[in-house]
């Protein structure tokens, strides 16, 4: 073994020290995690406790495996927009109950795997057009900004439109905006761990307020909390569900290689990517199984990288602060929406800036990529916006006369996709 132990400290030009100070740093920007992502989950019916601790066992989990196996800083937790996609769209819009949902994420983890461990992880990264990566995130920044608004009431249903402003004057759409100041106040300053500071911010308010939120008291682990291992393959012969598999392994791989090839290029470490792409791969796939949406290579790996980390020591470390953390699972239930609500408002801003980095020059890039960005939050529905994308991507070549622009995987992958909606629209279906 080489100078400096299992994670070649020497070789990385790092110390213990440095990796576990990168490590609990890294800790506190994504702890928020825990709440924000039990909250979205417990919407689709999951009982909110026992997705706290599934958020905690699939990120402890998760970043293990990355020290393990990827040896890199990379922090996995379950994703923002993903979890979104597991609520709104798979349960609330299509239908599914959270526990085929359930199944749906890990079966779709496993094709991640084969991707992972094969050569078409650079098959399909080469076959997708930048424009449409960089629409898929837009398109999920602007359905998280769109929940955070509701679930911080500051949007409401309309009574001669879709949508009308909220009522400020009640008590939750007030805290919300005087949370959402707080918030953003922290994130322009850049303090160390300020979503952590938002949400004790935004609880503290609520007892001040005397908001108590649906899920306070929720600290009691029964068997009807379990979430784990519940998977459900009741509708595994209908074609919905495959639909399902299909939008959410497109979303998972597409959203996965992009940000784990951008944290190994941070830390100048392209050998690494292979490695962390698999040990995401593994964790997603263990997501579905221990009982919650999918793990991410979260953009918040970034801080800890800022921070010194160079090796899986910083994300081990980081794996064992999720452990210690379950001795807070009593309190989270008091933790209220306007807490959370201004996170996923400033999530989705930050991941709405990537429109920046799109060619909206060329109409056949720039129309599909609107679309998909649109039709994301206008049906609700992450999978439709994927689809229209991907189905008028080709269409806008082909009537231009550049066909060829057109890959072989990327035409297969948009007739799928106009394929659902065929089905989609058959009765009986």
């Amino acid at each position: 073994m080489k100078s400096g132990g299992f994670f070649e400290l020497e070789q990385h030009g790092t110390s213990v020290k440095k990796e576990v100070t990168a490590g609990i740093i890294g800790f506190f920007t994504i702890v928020y995690i825990v709440a924000v992502n039990a909250l979205i989950l417990s919407e689709s019916g999951m009982p909110f406790e026992g997705a706290v601790i599934a958020t905690i066992a699939v990120s402890a989990l998760g970043c293990i495996l990355m020290a393990v196996i990827g040896k890199a800083p990379i922090i996995l937790v379950p994703g923002m927009g993903i979890n979104a996609m597991f609520t709104y769209t798979l349960v609330q819009s299509m239908g599914f109950t959270w526990q085929e949902a359930l199944t749906i994420v890990t079966i779709s983890g496993l094709l991640f795997v084969v991707v992972a461990f094969t050569k078409l992880s650079g098959v399909l990264s080469e076959a997708i057009p930048q424009s449409l990566k960089d629409a898929i995130t837009v398109g999920l920044g602007f359905f998280l900004l769109l929940i955070g608004l509701e679930k911080g009431a500051l949007v409401i249903q309309g009574e001669n439109s879709i949508l009308a402003i909220g009522h400020f004057n009640e008590p939750q759409a007030f805290a919300t905006i005087l949370t959402l100041l707080f918030a953003l106040v922290l994130f322009i300053k850049n303090v160390p761990g300020h979503f952590l500071w938002t949400i004790l911010f935004g609880t503290a308010l609520a007892f001040v307020m005397g908001i108590t939120p649906d899920t306070a008291g929720n600290s009691t682990i029964t068997a009807d909390s379990a979430v784990w291992f519940q998977l459900s393959f009741d509708s595994w012969l209908q074609i919905p569900f495959w639909i399902g598999v299909f939008s959410m392994t497109m979303v998972l791989v597409f959203e996965n290689i992009g940000l784990v090839h951008g944290h190994t290029a941070f830390i100048k470490r392209p050998e690494k990517y292979s490695g962390a792409l698999r040990a995401n791969a593994i964790s997603a796939f263990s997501s579905g199984l221990l009982g919650s949406s999918p793990t991410v290579s979260t953009v918040e790996s970034t801080a800890a990288m800022a921070a010194g980390g160079r090796t899986g020591l910083t994300s081990l470390t980081v794996g064992v602060l999720f452990i210690v953390s379950a001795a807070f699972i009593p309190y989270m239930g008091y933790i209220p929406d306007h807490a959370i609500a201004p996170i996923l408002i400033i999530i989705g801003i930050l991941m709405i800036q990537q429109m920046r980095h799109m060619n909206m020059e060329d109409f056949t890039e720039s129309i599909p990529s609107i679309m998909l960005i649109v039709m994301i939050p206008f049906t609700y529905s992450i999978a439709d916006g994927i689809a229209i994308g991907f189905v008028l991507y080709p269409l806008m070549k082909f009537v231009t006369g550049r066909w060829k622009e057109v890959t072989i995987p990327l035409l297969i992958i948009s007739i799928l996709f106009l394929v659902y909606f065929v089905l989609h629209f058959m009765p009986g279906l």
